[in-house]
């Protein structure tokens, strides 16, 4: 299995807004995210550490601003903490070995597959579109995604 990690290189490439949302536990204004309406087959890697996060077959308009998915792509790579910033309490959703903020988890999704709402940044994701995933390291992920 490929191992993920925290990489300085990258956090030094990225956007000041993928900056503030990723390391500085921000969150994008909704209805602006570049991934919001995207439908093309593939994953959602961690921008920073690469960590496989969410495949496209698992992604669902909800209509709340952000792109959303109904589950990780794998569970040990999404820790799920306590958020009790900005008067809510909230499950923040966070990037296992890189640390990426990444956005929220919430109880109100699709109830026929699983219930739950991963409200996640675009600016915290890179997509590897499906014909991709193989060369760049992500081929056993292939089967969780749908053509």
């Amino acid at each position: 299995m490929k191992r993920y990690m925290r990489n300085e290189a990258a956090i030094a490439t990225l956007t000041p807004e993928q900056y503030r949302v990723t390391q500085q536990s921000g969150t994008e204004r909704p209805g602006t995210g570049e991934y919001l309406h995207h439908h093309a087959p593939g994953i959602y890697v961690d921008i920073v550490s690469g960590e496989p996060l969410f495949a496209s077959s698992d992604k669902f308009e909800s209509g709340c601003g952000w792109p959303s998915f109904t589950k990780p792509i794998a569970p040990e790579f999404v820790s799920e903490l306590r958020d009790t910033s900005h008067g809510m309490l909230r499950t923040e959703v966070r990037s296992t070995h890189g640390d990426s903020h990444l956005g929220h988890v919430f109880p109100d999704g699709p109830r026929d597959r699983g219930g739950l709402r991963y409200c996640i940044n675009s600016a915290s994701l890179r997509f590897i579109p499906l014909d991709r995933m193989e060369a760049e390291g992500y081929g056993e992920y292939i089967g969780q995604v749908e053509a």
